[in-house]
Parts: structure tokens; sequence; C-alpha cells
């Protein structure tokens, strides 16, 4: 494919978008019909444009799509401003950033607008910069592995600059090339020009535009920077000397390691400039400019290994000390792995820095693209959710299991691989070739290429990796290029074997467009020009090979990575393929960051390839599952309004031994196990659409028609409530739970799981005695009919985030009712035991608890292994449009006895989760009026 028609097609996409919806996906009309428009358009720049090629194009960008992030927020000392700031102020960086975005980096409209909504929505959350007085603002955004968080909060500084911060620091991993590589970015797409020849854009005779500076017709916005993309451009003493910026009056930017010198170089110098002393303390405080932090790899050395009553570990103490120099300051935390982030001690109160890095403000989760290459595709993940299907794996993954002689998975520094090469390397760098090469035929020839070696954490070891890698491309480059003998002929054998038993079926499991179902000889073709761009390089901190993809932006690089630790967080690996993988971490986070393969790959995602052991992908398999399950846990509380102080979470521990980070960032967490033994099991969440709610009416019809054919029921004459007692497990499970539908957001109470832990508790003889209790009340205002009976619907006030299509209440279960089918010893026991677990403990008046009726753990202890209780409420339906208001939303809530035999699954919950654990601290006399009105 000549550059001439690859300019020309981009051209042609470029005027096609223009012609496209901007607020949703466009249909295949508006697709041919921008098609035609943009070819005329080009037309007059006298380039033609393959009409296939283009709409195809154009396809592949409007079919992406990106849901909406969810966020926890917590408003106090909040002033709302962006709504007004808005029309007030002028959002040039943001604006030729967005542009930047959708032209040169070329995102699909969808994903550029998902930028533009998530961006606002966390700028929202920070403080007006332009607010008088002293504030704080701290928050957590959680993406995932490769995903485009670094462009994300790009756009985030664009706008925060914009709006008046004025000193923005990032903080970008731990390593010189990744925070080097960081600042290549942020020149790119903030500042617009080249750091390491030019200190600020009005620098005269200074003309190193780049990104967002290189566009046409684009304005040079008044920015500095005092660090630059040199591997030694970080912020020093000589920096902190030489630097004389007038910092209040426009944004000035600076890129920096987490390093705790560093950190105390920028903080002294920007104090002494421009601090005042408190005669008090003797500390000098910034008052007058506001700081915003963005603290990329959050859950990376930012955090407070040390024992809680020690001294703070060093570099968290550096990055508080920062922040606290700052009268006006938000710090806003990034991370694809929160492991560490939840456990951190929301009620830390250091007597010199005050509160941890927890994010008191707001913490937020980023769904990645629908193009994105993620875990879940790769691994696959089991869904436990009516309302989802599970996602089978990718068949990308190649196992490995020859490679103990070579290099055991315990080693040491000094070890010399044994033998050649194993066959499963010799294969994955046939793949590589494979796939350079039928990138090249579908037209990439110019795009950058990467192979990842990762199998030693030692740098020697990767040192000579590398020698016997490169040692291994050299002759297969020799034998590929001799014409006259033998060696060519059986390479391209051995690669055509290759390629016809693995490739050929393997993008037949993709959707792939049949110009890019290439045959052999298209392939063959390219193998040898793409393997003679290959480079063999080790990246660490020994080697002194660097991964220079932007010097090699226009022609593209082709390159063998071997690496351990400097690839395994936060760098990029472009046009990254082939990943060969061996080691074992024992945790999840380090695990997951090391996975360098998740990302986006477009036009070549059928060319991927994961070479690992059956061991690594087991243990990614399980990462998935409980990262998974860590995420909806936000969602759903997200949904129902919590704060982050109430982010009470728990995170799946591993049946592998894996631990979930490092011991000296868990000191925070807690390790329980938990099941449905001995739990209330309620519904908070309805699904108003769908006609979900007259489903679940008739289901339970259905039910309570099963339950009188067993027995009539018994009348609450106080509240019309209808009971049935001796109900067998089965019947339960099968006429009720199985059929019942939760609200998609409702992940904490799915039917399904309680009807499988239903039936398992039968088999030893367990939950075989159920009450039922359909809840009514009197006055009867607003009636349903239940078994022949007129039932009054109860009443539930809305809470958190209710709108058109759902519901979401605070609690379903009354107190009172979960003691209805106790005897009076029970009764008189969990009413003692309850009374004691309150002891000492204070309602949110201040005054001390004094409980009322029997609740919680304290009750569900004295009810017998046989004696569950199934509490059923029919709701009056809120006033929506979608919603018949004869109609109940059926609610339950399930009060499960403590088992003797089911099995639990072990989690390490944070310290909101286990303060919330007794759930007697919610409800007392005085609180029953909020639920049962």
């Amino acid at each position: 494919m000549s550059s001439t028609a690859d300019e020309a097609l981009a051209h042609a996409v470029t005027a096609a978008l223009m012609f496209l919806p901007g607020d949703r996906q466009a249909t295949p009309q508006e697709v041919e019909q921008a098609a035609t428009m943009a070819m005329n358009v080009v037309s007059l720049k006298e380039m033609t444009v393959d009409r296939v090629r283009l709409i195809k194009a154009l396809e592949a960008k409007t079919s992406v799509y990106q849901e909406e992030s969810s966020a926890l927020h917590n408003s106090d000392g909040h002033i709302p401003w962006l709504a007004d700031a808005k029309n007030d102020r002028t959002w040039a960086f943001w604006e030729r950033y967005y542009r930047y975005l959708k032209t040169i980096r070329d995102l699909p409209p969808q994903v550029a607008r998902g930028i533009d909504r998530s961006t606002e929505e966390i700028l929202g959350e920070l403080e007006d910069p332009r607010r008088p007085g002293a504030w704080r603002r701290t928050g957590l955004v959680i993406g995932q592995v490769q995903s485009g968080k670094t462009g994300q909060y790009i756009g985030l500084a664009t706008k925060a600059a914009d709006a008046g911060y004025r000193l923005i620091v990032v903080f970008a991993g731990i390593h010189n090339d990744l925070r080097s590589q960081t600042q290549l970015r942020v020149d790119e797409g903030l500042l617009g020009f080249d750091t390491q020849y030019q200190l600020r854009s009005d620098q005269e005779g200074a003309n190193w535009k780049i990104g967002v500076g290189a566009m046409s017709h684009v304005d040079q916005l008044p920015v500095a920077s005092l660090t630059n993309s040199a591997e030694k451009g970080d912020f020093d003493r000589r920096t902190a000397a030489k630097a004389n910026l007038p910092i209040a009056s426009f944004p000035v930017v600076l890129v920096v390691k987490k390093h705790r010198r560093i950190i105390d170089y920028l903080r002294t110098w920007v104090t002494e400039v421009h601090g005042e002393e408190d005669p008090a303390t003797g500390r000098k405080t910034v008052r007058d400019i506001p700081l915003f932090v963005i603290d990329d790899e959050a859950d990376n050395a930012s955090i407070n290994t040390s024992d809680p009553d020690n001294e703070p570990s060093k570099i968290n103490e550096a990055i508080r000390l920062l922040v606290g120099s700052f009268a006006k300051a938000s710090y806003v935390g990034y991370t694809a792995t929160p492991f560490a982030n939840i456990y951190v001690d929301p009620d830390a109160d250091h007597d010199t820095l005050g509160g941890d890095l927890f994010p008191d403000s707001f913490i937020r989760t980023l769904r990645a693209p629908s193009n994105y290459l993620g875990p879940e595709r790769l691994f696959g993940l089991r869904v436990d959710n009516e309302e989802e299907d599970d996602i089978e794996p990718l068949p990308l993954i190649r196992h490995v299991d020859d490679t103990s002689a070579w290099i055991p998975e315990k080693h040491k520094s000094g070890h010399t691989p044994v033998g050649d090469l194993p066959t499963s390397l010799q294969r994955a760098i046939y793949s590589f070739v494979l796939t350079c090469a039928a990138r090249r035929a579908r037209g990439q020839v110019h795009k950058h290429n990467s192979m990842l070696v990762h199998v030693t954490r030692f740098t020697a070891v990767q040192g000579r990796v590398r020698d016997q890698v490169d040692d291994f491309v050299r002759l297969l480059t020799d034998s590929l290029r001799d014409r006259y003998g033998s060696a060519s002929a059986t390479c391209l054998a051995e690669l055509r074997d290759v390629w016809e038993k693995d490739f050929v079926s393997t993008t037949d499991y993709f959707p792939v467009d049949e110009a890019e179902r290439l045959t052999w000889d298209e392939v063959a073709e390219e193998i040898l020009p793409a393997i003679q761009k290959f480079q063999v390089k080790a990246v660490n901190g020994a080697a002194k090979d660097v991964l220079d993809y932007y010097e090699n932006r226009h022609k593209g690089l082709s390159v063998i990575a071997i690496g351990g630790e400097k690839l395994s967080r936060g760098l990029t690996l472009e046009g990254l393929s082939v990943s060969y993988y061996l080691r074992f971490s024992k945790t999840y986070d380090t695990l997951l960051q090391m996975g360098r393969w998740f990302g986006y790959r477009p036009g070549y995602e059928d060319l991927c390839r994961l070479y690992t052991t059956r061991a690594l992908e087991s243990a990614y398999a399980e990462i998935t599952a409980a990262t998974d399950e860590l995420r909806r846990d936000v969602e759903e509380m997200a949904v129902l309004g919590l704060t982050p102080r109430e982010f009470g979470l728990k995170i799946r521990t591993s049946s592998l031994g894996l631990a979930i980070t490092a011991a000296n960032k868990m000191r925070q967490g807690t390790r329980v196990r938990l099941s449905y033994s001995g739990e209330l099991a309620e519904t908070t969440i309805f699904n108003l659409s769908d006609g979900v709610a007259k489903k679940n009416l008739d289901t339970l019809h259905a039910f309570t028609k099963t339950l009188t054919e067993l027995s009539a029921p018994v009348v609450d004459e106080a509240s019309g409530s209808l009971v049935w007692r001796g109900i067998p497990p089965e019947t339960v499970a099968s006429a009720f739970f199985d059929r019942y539908q939760t609200a998609k957001e409702a992940h904490r109470v799915r039917p399904q799981f309680i009807a499988g832990y239903i039936r398992q508790c039968a088999k030893y003889g367990e939950l075989s005695d159920w009450t039922v209790r359909v809840v009514g009340r009197k006055p009867v205002t607003r009636p349903v009919d239940v078994a022949g009976h007129s039932l009054g619907m109860v009443t539930r006030a809305a809470s958190g985030r209710t709108s058109e299509s759902r519901y979401t209440i605070k609690r379903v279960l009354s107190p009172k009712d979960e003691s209805t089918d106790l005897d009076q010893g029970q009764y008189d026991r969990a009413m003692a035991a309850t009374k004691r677990a309150a002891e000492g403990k204070l309602k949110r008046d201040g005054k001390p608890r004094n409980p009322t009726t029997p609740t919680g753990t304290p009750l569900r202890a004295q009810r017998r292994p046989d004696q569950p209780l199934l509490l059923i409420y029919p709701i009056e339906p809120p006033a929506a449009d979608c919603q018949d208001p004869s109609v109940p939303l059926i609610g339950f809530a399930v009060s499960f006895p403590f088992s003797k035999h089911q099995s639990k699954t072990e989690y390490v919950v944070n310290e909101v989760w286990w303060k919330q654990g007794s759930d007697i601290d919610d409800f007392d006399g005085e609180d029953e009026d909020e639920v049962d009105q």
C-alpha cells in the first residue's frame, strides 16, 4: 500500500467524520453518505480513495462504544462550580487536545467523547482553582492496564490548566524511562513543544513544536515546564536553582519520578519562592497558587508501607508534605490495580502530615472502550448475573512447558541459560515474524511492532537471553536471505507450517474482513522485509538499549524487548503483538501490571499471541474474576449513592496461593471468610424497565399459589401480612429465586447464587424448614392482591441514584420483621445479644445505642440451621412514566442461620467494610422510621 494512498485515506476518514453524528453511533446509511461526501472533498485535492477501504475504516471507528464511568462522591465542603465556569473561561488547552485526539491520534469519535465526558466529571469533583480560602480535594480513578489512562489524565490536566490550576505535577512511576515516556506524552498533548529544547511556549528563538503545537491553525498557549523528556530530564537541585518562572501568571507543568529527594527538591523550591511562613509552626505554605497533582500508578510507591504506629514511608511522606504545603490543592491518583489503595486508612491523622492519601472526595471507575483487549477477553470471565453472558477467552494463548532446563522457575542472578532457545520461544519468534509480515501485507507498513520476552527478573540473565535471541534472529535472517542454498526454503517451510496450523484457524475466529484474510503467498512476500527491521534489545537498568519509538515514529520500530521490572509498570510497548511470559509473581497487582499485552490492537488483534504456562493462565483467570468483582462492587456502591468513606470493599483471595498485594500495603486489611451463612441478603436496587416489575409480581403470584397448595397462609391481623411455615428448600429455590429478576447493578444480591446456596445446604439437612412472610401494611391505601388476600403495599423512600429506569432504596428490611418467626426463647437470647453487641457504641447523634428489637448477626446466631426466613415486600412503585402504579416493586430479604457445613470464600476487606460488618450499628428503635414508612 503506497504512502499516497494511505494519506488520501486518512484525509477522507477525517472529512467523513465531520459528516457523521457527534452524539451517537452512526447508522450504516449515514456511513455510506459520509463516505460519498468525503470522497468528493478529497477529490478537490486531486486525491482518489478506495471506497471499500474508506467505508471499512469508518465502520471500524463508528462501531467502537464506551460505557459511562461510575463514581462515589463526597460533597462535604465542596462548592459546585464547573457549570458556570464553562461560560466564564476559555478552554483552549482542552479544545486543541480534543482536536489532536480526533485527527492526529485517530481515536474513534465515541472514545474521544468518552474522554471529554469523564475528564469533565472528574474536573467537577475538584475544587474551583479560583475559589478563595484553603481547600483540599483527594480522589482516585480506577482504569484498566494499558487502557489509555495516560491520555485520559492528560485531558484532565488540559482542563485543569484552562480552569486556572497554575502548578500541575504529574508523578510518573519510579523509573527514568517511564517518566521520560510520560513527559513526551505531556509534551505532545498539553505543552505543544519538545521540552528537550524548549522551556516555555513563548521562549524567544525556540520553535520545537510537536503534538498539539504542531497542528495547523492552533494558538501557542502560554505554558512552561521545568522537566524535559530526556532520560535525565527530571526535576533536580540544579533545576530548582535556575528555575525562574512566574508560576502565578500561566500554568507550569512538571513530570517527576516518585523519588523522595526529587519531591523534596520540588517542595523546597516552590515554598521558598512562593510560600508564606506560618509563625506558629515555622512552616511555609503557598497560599495563592492552586496545585493539581496527578499520581500515576498511585498504588506503587505512594502507599504508606510503614507500620501505622511508626513514621510513614519516605515517598508517601514526601507526597503528603508537598500537597500539605499548598492551601489550595487537588490530588488525583490513577491506577489499574487499586488493591493497595482500598486499604489506605481513612482515619489516619499524622501530627505533621495530617491525613493519608485516602480518596476522601471521590472514587471513579473508568470503563475501557469496546475495542480494548483486556483481561476478560484474553482469559475469559464467568459472569454470575443472569442479565449478562459469560465472556469466552479469545484463542490467543499458547502454552509453554519446555523451559525448565533452559531457565528454571527458581534461579539465581548468575544463571546461564542452558542449551538452545526452547522450541516454544523459537515458535514465538516465528509468530512475531509472521505477525509483522501479515501487518505489512495488510498495509500497516510503517507501524511499530513489539515482542515482549519476560522470563527473569535478573538483569544479567536478561542480557544472556538477549544475546541468545539476537543470535537466533540473525541466523534466521541470514537463512532467509540465502537465495541459492536450502536454508531459505527450510525456514520458509517452517514458517508456513506455523502460519497454516496456527494463524489461519485463529483468524477465522475473528470477524476479519475478507480483504484481511491473507494467503500464504501474500505473507511470504513480506517476511524478509519484516525481519530485516528487527532489533533485539534488553530493557533494564543495566542495559543502554532504549525503546526509541518516538524517533522511529515515521517508519516504525520493530523490536524484541527482553526485560523484567522496567517493563512491568506503566511503560508502553507500542504495537505489542507477541508476548513470551514466564515470570510468576505472588501478587494480583504485580501480575496484572506485568500484562503489557493488554491494550488496543486495531487491525491485528487476531495476530496477537501470548505464550505462557498453564499455571500463569490460571492465575490470570482468577485475578480477572477478583478484579471484576471489585469493579462491580464499586459500581453498585455508586448506584446506592455512597461516599468514599462508606467504601466498604472486599477483594476475593486466591485459591492458588496468590497474595492481593504486598503485605506491607495491606496493614489495614482484614482477612475474613464470607458466604450466606449467618447473612442477611436483601434487595435495594430495582429495575423499572423491560417489564421486570410485572415479571417479579407474576413470580410472586406463582410462588404464593404453590405455597397455598401446600398450606393456607396465616394472616397477621396487625399488618395483614401472610405467613407460610414449614416450606421445603427446593420450593423456595425453584419457585422463587430461580425466577426472580434483579437489576443488573445489584451484584451483591444474586438470586441464582442464593438458590445454589440453598440447595448446597439442603444436602446436609440445613435450611429445611422455611418461613415465608409476604409483608403487608395497614391501613391499606395501595392494595395488591396476593393469594386471594388484599395487602397494603409498603413504602420505601428513594436513596442514592434513582433514575427513570432504576429505583434504589437504603434498605428493604424493616428490622422488627426479621424476628417475627423466632420462638420466645430465641427472641429473648437474640435481644440480649443485640444489647451486648451495642454496648459502648453511639448513635448518629452521639447518644449511646439502646436497641429495642433484636437485629443483625446476634439475631441470626440464634436461628437453628434449619430455620431460615424469607421476607417478601410489595413496595409502592415510584411515580415514573415507565411504571404502572398498580404494579408494586417486589423486594425481598433473607435471614440465613449460620451453617455448620457451607464452605466460604475468603476475602481481604478494608477498614470501612470491617467497621460496617456489624449491621446492628445501622438500626435501633429510633431508626425504623427510615424504612417502615
